[in-house]
């Protein structure tokens, strides 16, 4: 893999010195970005900082004298001109970051939590120091999206943004499709395969969506989107029987990451399940391939989509976003102008409870007459409509379950619907409530 990737890109040549490079972090991702940055010879990695010196590493030509257990040794260091962050989480990279800035250095980064949660302190740091941020690789791996947002799509008012971001609840849920097995069973089997973390709760509970759809919003719609008021929820109540139903009605179950901008400015940003179209560009990707789908105006509706994690994927955003840089020093006093944060203000966000959506839902109830009628009433009375009502099957214990799929209508009376039936006394349980595309 090596060898073709040095044959594949083509040197270039620089007269002048080499740009030092600063690694922290050298796992999966660092190990690629050291490896594809060895063929381009304008720029020098100088430094490495790992956790562990001792831990061996399968790496070709790696100098293990660049090499510290002290990433501070990176960031203060006075020859780099550019630090790579490659380590996640919030500490010690925000200070690490931080650091390196205030000692005259720009940044690469993939660490979509630290954007999320403390971008807008960063960014507004680095502007007043006159230095960049740049983090192709922490929103989509090797999918290029925030400068073609920042660059080519700069002219647009985009309004939609629906998109696959986690390549681990992408795998588990087309695994469980494809097998019609359950998702306790899929996630054991990613977790042997190295797809799941052995705690997956940042992937399959949505916080790692959740983090990026955050950033990508915040870039798209030019306003700052606060983590905290982006909903969230994962997969982990999703059943084989819910990929069964959604395959019969048209759909496919996906973990989406979602933003909407409304006319008048408002922004719903989300991430939970969703029945998606089997018609949509959306329904079509599976295993662990990412895809961002864009509407804006007056490029109408786009999808990008391809891997969204891994070794070389991510390490093509950050050594794209290094090679950026690099285009850039010497040659002006203020680099990269059009890839740097403009947000002066917060987004006005919708609450989930004020949203419109459509709605599936699996309703497990007695098999006695009239309860197909008592949930249309239940559905009535909390200003529901209904599309379409199927009794699936009567089990031996002589209950039913029985698909819903509604209308539009307020998340507030879908909530106080699945109250009411789980209230009633046919009604033994509301097995699923899955929010449907629009």
């Amino acid at each position: 893999m090596e060898k073709n990737i040095n044959e594949i890109l083509k040197p270039i040549q620089n007269e002048g010195k080499k740009v030092k490079i600063g690694l922290i972090g050298l796992g999966t991702v660092g190990s690629g970005v050291f490896k594809t940055l060895r063929a381009f010879d304008n720029v020098e990695i100088t430094k490495i900082a790992v956790k562990n010196l001792n831990k061996p590493r399968n790496i070709e030509g790696l100098d293990n004298s660049i090499i510290t257990d002290n990433p501070y040794d990176v960031v203060n260091d006075s020859e780099i001109d550019i630090v790579a962050e490659l380590i996640g989480g919030l500490e010690p990279a925000y200070d690490l970051i931080k650091t390196a800035i205030k000692n005259g250095k720009h940044i690469v980064t993939a660490n979509k939590e630290l954007l999320a949660k403390r971008g807008e302190e960063l960014f507004k740091f680095a502007e007043e120091n006159n230095k960049v941020i740049l983090y192709e690789a922490a929103i989509a791996g090797g999918i290029p999206i925030i400068m073609p947002i920042k660059t080519i799509l700069a002219g647009n008012r985009i309004t939609r943004i629906e998109a696959i971001l986690n390549g681990t609840t992408n795998y588990i849920l087309t695994k469980m499709d494809v097998q019609g097995a359950s998702y306790e069973d899929v996630l054991k089997e990613a977790q042997e395969l190295g797809y799941a973390e052995a705690d997956p709760t940042g992937d399959v509970e949505g916080f790692d969506a959740a983090y990026k759809i955050t950033t990508l919003a915040t870039l798209a719609f030019r306003k700052r989107i606060k983590i905290e008021n982006v909903y969230r929820e994962g997969i982990t109540k999703i059943r084989a029987q819910d990929m069964h139903a959604a395959n019969d009605l048209g759909y496919k179950i996906k973990l989406i990451a979602s933003a909407y901008l409304t006319e008048d400015g408002k922004a719903d940003v989300r991430v939970h399940p969703m029945l998606v179209s089997q018609k949509s560009t959306l329904a079509h990707i599976n295993y662990v391939t990412n895809a961002v789908s864009i509407e804006g105006n007056p490029v109408g509706a786009i999808t990008l989509s391809g891997p969204g994690a891994g070794e070389f994927p991510t390490a093509s955003s950050v050594v794209g976003d290094i090679l950026a840089i690099v285009s850039e020093l010497g040659t002006t006093d203020y680099p990269l102008p059009m890839m740097r944060c403009n947000h002066s203000s917060d987004a006005d966000i919708i609450n989930i409870a004020d949203t419109v959506n459509k709605y599936y839902l699996s309703i497990n109830a007695k098999n006695n007459k009239g309860v197909i009628g008592k949930i249309g009433t239940i559905c009535a009375e909390n200003n529901i409509s209904l599309a379409s009502i199927v009794q699936r099957c009567v089990s031996d214990d002589n209950t039913a379950d029985i698909t819903v799929i509604t209308e539009l209508v307020k998340e507030k009376d879908m909530q106080n619907a699945v109250k009411a039936f789980e209230d009633d006394e046919f009604i033994n349980k509301v097995n699923s409530m899955i929010r449907v595309q629009v």
